[in-house]
């Protein structure tokens, strides 16, 4: 697993992976997301706070996808996805929301559209096809209720 602010982005080019970059200030949640997703065959990237992953973004990281919780201090996921989305260079990265806030899809549609979502405790295959349609450019789609 990669430690905060080390790109593997590298590492993604010379095997052909996909970087994903995890936003999360679980510590536990991170590096369980970064094990089951390294097993899968994505390159991992991770950040406890939106600032965090702001940085990393502007300093060239380039991840496929990004998985951001809401709920964090320093910089939530909303103040997080509004900075991206106003950023040109960041904006077309997808996004897939990973949060247990309670929030139902259709807040989540409402707020953050065109983003998926994926509620926790995260459902392995629930995620895996949130990021396989994010990698494809397809819409999102409503999670399981």
């Amino acid at each position: 697993m990669y430690r905060i602010g080390e790109c593997c982005t590298k590492v993604a080019q010379q095997f052909g992976c996909d970087t994903i970059l995890i936003v999360d200030d679980d510590i536990d949640v991170r590096r369980s997301l970064s094990d089951f997703l390294e097993d899968e065959g994505y390159a991992v990237t991770a950040a406890p706070n939106g600032r965090i992953a702001l940085d990393l973004l502007r300093g060239g990281v380039r991840p496929a996808v990004i998985l951001l919780d809401l709920m964090m201090p320093g910089m939530d996921g909303w103040d997080f996805r509004q900075a991206q989305l106003e950023d040109p260079a960041l904006a077309s990265v997808p996004v897939v929301i990973v949060t247990a806030s309670g929030f139902s899809a259709e807040t989540i549609r409402q707020q953050f559209a065109p983003a998926a979502f994926v509620s926790k405790p995260i459902q392995p295959t629930v995620l895996l096809e949130a990021i396989d349609r994010s990698l494809r450019g397809l819409r999102p789609t409503s999670p399981p209720v």
